[in-house]
């Protein structure tokens, strides 16, 4: 699938039926965030494990795909899953196996990746909810609502419709390739050709963007366009008792783990890092 349809189909999911779809934005927004920080707070894996199952109900309840939630995480997990596959390497504690050149692998380092690995999974499916559950434009609404600077506001509204806008001009170039017999897998083609038309094909796209961001952004200085313009702010959704049982539920789902680690679990062991 193209990255255009892949962002549509994200439009589209965001867009179904369910008790956490109707939720309001800001609600979710900051339920999810609350769960991010208490993910990067605890040292205790089993703990990220149970906080990891909750989410998976969410996802459940939300008639979402399991497997397409966990493809997502999968694909994003390599951009921060090597520091944490680094950490058995470098980190100081005690030598459970000796590699040649002086490489050492210690037991402190396998358990801090293991957290690492814990927080990252938890923080990309808090995420990958997030953008389940809500729509672009929900998300860079309830942001403004709760308090963003304008600034900022008005620069993620207008980033989410440039963003679909840009993926329609690099499925254009992406025609035209294809209509050329350009394929950028095919090895009967001599390799430094074929970086060569990435290199134009990414050149293409910046002048693309930069010709049409031009022309969008002289027609919004044409209709009034200042820097003291303010975004529509959409009437606020009412409070209802779907978001308190979420926000409740959510709040003792981590009063009762963060208390299960204070009183069931030893102070000591491979589940809690707070002695690294």
């Amino acid at each position: 699938m193209s990255a255009e349809g892949q962002l549509y189909r994200l439009e589209r999911e965001s867009m179904k039926e369910s008790i956490l779809h109707s939720l309001d934005g800001r609600v979710k927004l900051i339920v999810l965030i609350f769960i991010i920080i208490y993910a990067v707070y605890t040292t205790n894996i089993l703990i990220l494990a149970l906080i990891e199952i909750y989410l998976i109900l969410l996802i459940l309840l939300s008639h979402l795909s399991l497997k397409s939630s966990f493809i997502k995480i999968l694909l994003i997990i390599p951009f921060g899953g090597s520091i944490a596959i680094l950490q058995p390497f470098v980190h100081s504690g005690t030598i459970i196996y000796s590699l040649p050149l002086g490489i050492h692998i210690t037991s402190q380092g396998l358990i801090f990746g293991a957290l690492l690995i814990s927080r990252l999974i938890v923080t990309l499916t808090c995420i990958v909810l997030l953008s389940s559950l809500s729509p672009m434009q929900e998300v860079a609404e309830s942001f403004r609502k709760l308090g963003l600077p304008r600034d900022f506001s008005m620069i993620f509204s207008l980033f989410i419709r440039f963003l679909f806008m840009f993926y329609d001009e690099l499925q254009r170039i992406r025609n035209a390739q294809i209509t050329r017999n350009f394929d950028i897998f095919n090895k009967k083609t001599a390799y430094m050709w074929r970086l060569r038309q990435v290199a134009y094909t990414i050149a293409m796209m910046f002048l693309r963007s930069y010709e049409r961001g031009e022309s969008v952004y002289l027609s919004m200085l044409s209709r009034g366009y200042s820097d003291q313009s303010r975004i529509y702010n959409a009437k606020n959704k009412e409070i209802g008792k779907n978001e308190y049982f979420f926000i409740l539920t959510t709040l003792l789902v981590i009063i009762c783990l963060q208390i299960f680690v204070m009183f069931l679990i030893p102070k000591t062991g491979f589940f809690n890092l707070s002695i690294l």
